[in-house]
């Protein structure tokens, strides 16, 4: 039984202990001319740009840095010094191959971390990863710093189920990048085509249970650049350990994996990592949308704002517990935000644009469909393809990894910049679109 009390009950302590009169009062032409000031900048910049503008602002609000005078003059230094040795010790155990044939070497590996440690901050220190043990109380801290840093899209939690892998190369220890596991989209037309899924199958029928998607699949550089690692990744998101974690941790079969690509075709070119990539399958394209959001000083007036003038709405928003300890919304930020753009009849042309992804699913059985439609249990499921991460890595290395390189060296392209993005923290806007910009879905 739980002891969390009934929402009526949480209400009556949460008003009392939140008292409305002491919220700021923000008007309504307030926060609609900061939400039209916000969003008026950023609905004017292409996916690229917009993608590489949230990091940058991810990386200016958890890592805050100001110029301060020291015997040397004026500085720029970060506020928490423990973030910085964090930091450092992530860069300095990237892999980096001293000849353009170490990538034969590698002997991926992958770690699971431990869920208990979500944010970095504290005041554990980055060394080699362990080859002792799978799970390690400071691993997270390592996952969020290289995820952090050597990814341009934005590291946001997701809701639901999420598994988070560190890929390391076994013999060295260095990092080769980072996986997520996360619970599955609900609906993908191409996919659910393909499958011949109904919806009420997935929900009703919790089938969606059985298929995970890989939300975050990033490798270290320059391992992604002169040695296709995100196909490597890609690959290591159906192997042996990601489908063992899965049963163990949430007690059902992985029968296939999900991803969709992030720029779609936005991007130069118009192919992703995971095109024409074995065991992988293209789908087709997303029919979605891309939200903008606004800076953090106007998020924070939209939370007083609703406070202030719809509490009850607010208090289930951000107050509310289910039974089971979660929140009594899900997705209550983005619910909260979207019913401010209505109240206050913010343009949708500033909140939205169209962006298509591509979508890729990997079915691991030959009869993967049936399963998942409800035709044959588990017990009748044949695998369709060798999923240990000696077959995954080796088919990296003859098939993608060797063409690239050669290529490279054919071209005298071959990369040694890691482009991990910690000077993030010292630079302003301008600066970073100079330098990066055309770095963004290389």
């Amino acid at each position: 039984m739980s002891n969390i009390p009934t929402i009526e009950e949480q209400w009556e302590t949460w008003i009392a202990q939140n008292p409305v009169d002491q919220v700021p009062d923000i008007t309504d032409e307030q926060l609609r001319s900061a939400l039209i000031a916000d969003l008026e900048i950023v609905s004017k910049m292409a996916v690229g740009e917009y993608t590489l503008y949230q990091k940058w602002c991810e990386v200016q609000e958890k890592f805050p840095s100001s110029f301060e005078e020291t015997l040397f003059g004026s500085e720029h230094i970060m506020k928490d010094p423990s973030q910085k040795e964090i930091i450092n010790n992530a860069r300095k155990n990237i892999w980096r191959p001293e000849s353009p044939d170490d990538y034969l070497k590698l002997k991926p590996t992958l770690i699971i971390t431990d869920d208990s440690v979500t944010e970095m901050g504290d005041d554990m220190g980055y060394g080699a990863v362990e080859k002792t043990s799978k799970r390690t109380k400071d691993l997270p801290l390592k996952w969020n710093a290289v995820r952090t840093f050597t990814s341009t899209m934005k590291n946001n939690s997701n809701i639901g189920r999420n598994m988070n892998f560190m890929v390391a190369d076994e013999i060295t220890g260095k990092y080769l990048g980072v996986i997520c596991i996360s619970s599955d989209f609900l609906d993908l037309t191409p996919r659910d085509k393909y499958i011949g899924w109904e919806r009420e199958k997935k929900t009703q029928g919790h089938m969606i249970n059985y298929t995970a998607i890989g939300s975050s699949i990033v490798p270290t550089q320059p391992l992604g650049f002169n040695y296709v690692g995100g196909k490597l990744l890609a690959l290591l998101c159906l192997s042996d350990t990601v489908q063992k974690s899965w049963k163990e941790l949430y007690g059902d079969v992985l029968v296939g994996v999900t991803t969709t690509s992030l720029y779609g075709k936005s991007k130069a070119g118009g192919l992703s990592q995971y095109d024409n990539l074995k065991h992988w399958k293209k789908m087709g394209y997303s029919s979605g949308s891309m939200a903008f959001e606004s800076s953090k000083p106007t998020q924070k007036m939209i939370r007083q704002w609703l406070h202030k003038h719809h509490t009850k709405m607010y208090f289930e928003w951000y107050g509310a517990k289910k039974g089971t300890g979660q929140p009594y919304k899900r997705d209550h930020r983005n619910r909260s935000y979207h019913f401010t753009y209505r109240k206050l009849h913010i343009p949708s042309e500033l909140i939205r644009c169209e962006h298509q992804r591509g979508i890729y699913f990997s079915p691991l059985y030959t009869n993967t469909n049936e399963f998942l439609c409800g035709k044959i249990d588990d017990t009748q499921l044949v695998k369709l393809f060798d999923t240990s991460e000696e077959y995954l890595t080796n088919l990296w290395k003859e098939k993608y990894a060797a063409k690239r390189i050669e290529s490279l060296k054919r071209d005298n392209r071959v990369s040694t910049e890691t482009l991990f993005y910690d000077d993030l923290i010292y630079m302003d806007w301008e600066q970073v679109k100079e330098k990066y910009l055309p770095q963004v879905g290389r």
